[in-house]
């Protein structure tokens, strides 16, 4: 199974690695699924996680974000964006939607209802063969 992470469940996952969204990069770790990803999406990864008011929150340090990022990069598929597809309200997330088709994912998974639930994004994909998938959604079709 092939799929591309929104970075809000990564910086979800690396800051509260108890909550829920937690269990999708040790899925990935496992081995469970093959993480489609664009450099675009690690950089956003990357760029959160270095705010300073995230910093300060939560203890994360320059080696850390590195750390985590480079985790992410091992054993994905880096897939080449171009800046070619378009799709939905947020431009934010035209990489991601891109990646998801460039890469072949099976599935899109993310917390943003701009993803989840925007009738164009989720029909642009689904014309694609790729599904859209709320983070319980993905792990619920892993745990099967």
């Amino acid at each position: 199974m092939r799929a591309v992470v929104d970075a809000s469940v990564w910086v979800s996952a690396r800051l509260n690695p108890k909550g829920y969204p937690a269990k999708v990069p040790q899925a990935y770790w496992k081995g469970l699924y093959t993480l489609v990803i664009c450099e675009e999406a690690l950089a956003e990864v990357g760029g959160v996680l270095s705010r300073p008011r995230i910093a300060r929150k939560y203890g994360v340090t320059a080696g850390d974000v590195r750390t985590f990022v480079e985790l992410l990069r091992d054993g994905a598929e880096i897939v080449a964006v171009q800046g070619t597809v378009r799709v939905g309200r947020d431009p934010d997330d035209y990489p991601l939607v891109e990646a998801a088709v460039v890469g072949g994912a099976d599935f899109v998974v993310s917390r943003d209802e701009d993803l989840t639930r925007d009738p164009d994004v989720r029909r642009y994909l689904e014309n694609k063969g790729i599904g859209v998938l709320t983070v319980r959604q993905f792990l619920e079709l892993l745990a099967r």
